[in-house]
């Protein structure tokens, strides 16, 4: 994510140099004067820069909020039938791991399955 960013960031401080070393060669001659002011090519550049800013910190909060979302994890023994519950965030669940609330580290045997329920459908039941 942080790649995608920085290489957006790099395409536009290289299309902006670009367009200032133009408008620099063609200043040099009095002849011939921009089309567009520049004191309107950098409104628009600033204008720009600050709606992808906002929309990537609004997306990178949105993840952010997901992933400390409040679940409840049941874990079951395909064996036996046990099952446990637990409560961990949702973005501590990494594959056959999580971590519950108070710090603990779970791993799931081979015949364990999870199931995965949101903290609002628990509270309705």
């Amino acid at each position: 994510m942080i790649g995608k960013l920085l290489l957006t960031l790099a395409v536009l401080l290289g299309a902006y140099a670009v367009i200032r070393a133009r408008f620099r060669a063609a200043s040099g001659s009095e002849s011939s004067r921009p089309l567009v002011p520049i004191g309107a090519v950098r409104l628009v550049a600033s204008i720009l820069i600050a709606v992808m800013a906002l929309g990537s910190s609004l997306y990178v909060f949105q993840v952010w909020r997901h992933d400390q979302e409040r679940v409840q994890v049941r874990v079951i023994n395909a064996n036996t039938g046990r099952i446990t519950n637990y409560e961990s965030r949702r973005g501590s669940i990494e594959g056959r791991v999580f971590k519950t609330l108070d710090g603990s580290e779970i791993r799931l045997a081979d015949v364990e399955r999870m199931i995965i329920l949101s903290a609002e459908s628990d509270s309705n039941r």
